[in-house]
């Protein structure tokens, strides 16, 4: 487990996690997966598609999480 990893959705939060935040946990995530801190200039690449997809994945699920008896956030408080 990432322990520096925080946790993005209500009640940890008292709002919706920011787009950096998403970002911060998703670096977090493929740092610890692929145990390099920074990659090297040939695997760069790689590792930002990786931190990018995790991110949008990360995203998804927190706009689709209800978290009941806490304030929706996302799309459906939108509707």
């Amino acid at each position: 487990m990432c322990r520096s990893i925080k946790t993005l959705r209500p009640p940890a939060l008292p709002e919706e996690a920011t787009e950096d935040e998403v970002r911060a946990a998703a670096l977090q995530y493929v740092r610890k997966v692929s145990g390099f801190r920074a990659p090297a200039e040939h695997n760069r690449e790689v590792f930002e598609r990786a931190v990018d997809a995790v991110a949008a994945a990360t995203a998804e699920l927190l706009d689709g999480l209800e978290v009941r008896g806490a304030s929706r956030s996302g799309a459906a408080a939108r509707a």
